[in-house]
């Protein structure tokens, strides 16, 4: 797994103060795995409203450096929409660090910045992890991204790594290029016993439990191993559900809030722990390995601003 170039300090330290780089995605272990957009795209200097109907809606994004000065919502659904007033969670907390800072994708709307502030303080009490590392949230004003994810783009999306937090920060360029822990095993029908542990359940039970919580997906592997290792109390299990990808983290994704009319709910969660025959198919040959399609996929054309709800313009070109 890639993550870029190491950078050299003083761009680092540039990065970190905020600015925006077009910085290399995660590529996904799996060629069909959850969020893989589009071949990357330049961003622009800036959005107005000369380019906004000529421009992707992922470059006009990118090109945001900071949040919409206008009242707080999640605009759309979870991989079509934007956000207006985002929040940043702070790069450093007592229980949590930030990573990849120079993707700027450390935003959210303010549920999910309190609720990954909750989620990081109950870690150290059902683990022996000291916190969590955060990858990817979403971009200051939301929508679609330059690299990387389908998803993300109202404010209510992270990806926590499944790699514990160690007791020292960070430095700057460290948090460009450390990777997270794979954790599904070489052949993909289960967890690396050398990596996995009961933190891991602990974790991301702690993660499923928490009432704002709509989903928690894992690779199936993942899944698997929570089926089989989780003790007590499983209702937890139904949140966690199987994805391509996601070998490396978790992600979390919470409801939508309260004052966000325009944000469109996910269906709800089916019944049930997910822990039978339903889960068998996601280690079947022709999902594990599957061939390739006999015509050339073509991919779908890029999302344009047209395409998102149309609050999302007054976002976008906000001061």
């Amino acid at each position: 797994m890639s993550h870029g170039a190491r950078l050299g300090a003083a761009r680092v330290a540039l990065l970190v103060a905020g600015l925006v780089a077009a910085g290399l995605a995660l590529p996904a272990p799996s060629a069909r795995a959850q969020d893989i957009t589009q071949a990357n795209v330049a961003p622009l200097a800036a959005p107005t409203p000369r380019n906004a109907d000529s421009a992707t809606a992922k470059q006009l994004f990118g090109a945001v450096r900071g949040p919409a000065d206008l009242s707080t919502r999640a605009i759309g659904f979870y991989s079509k929409g934007c956000l207006a007033g985002a929040q940043v969670l702070p790069v450093n907390g007592r229980t949590w660090q930030a990573m990849r800072l120079s993707r700027n994708r450390n935003w959210g709307h303010p549920d999910l910045v309190a609720f990954l502030e909750r989620f990081a303080t109950r870690v150290p009490a059902v683990s022996n992890w000291p916190g969590i590392l955060v990858g990817d949230m979403s971009q200051p004003r939301g929508g679609p991204m330059l690299t990387g994810h389908a998803s993300h783009q109202i404010g209510l999306d992270a990806d926590i790594w499944l790699t514990p937090m160690p007791k020292r920060s960070f430095t700057a360029e460290e948090r460009e290029t450390i990777s997270a822990t794979m954790i599904v095993r070489p052949d993909r029908l289960d967890v690396d016993a050398k990596v996995w542990t009961s933190a891991h359940v602990a974790v991301i039970k702690a993660a499923a439990q928490d009432p704002e919580v709509e989903r928690v997906l894992v690779n199936a592997a993942i899944k698997k191993a929570l089926c089989r290792d989780a003790t007590g109390d499983r209702a937890w299990l139904q949140k966690v559900r199987p994805y391509w990808g996601h070998d490396y983290h978790m992600h979390v994704r919470i409801a939508c809030p309260t004052g966000s009319p325009d944000c469109r709910p996910q269906d709800a969660v089916v019944p049930g722990e997910g822990c039978g025959s339903e889960l068998n198919w996601w280690f079947s040959e022709g999902n594990l390995r599957p061939k390739p399609p006999k015509k050339p996929v073509t991919p779908p054309p890029p999302m344009m601003l047209k395409d998102l709800p149309p609050a999302c313009r007054e976002v976008v070109l906000a001061p």
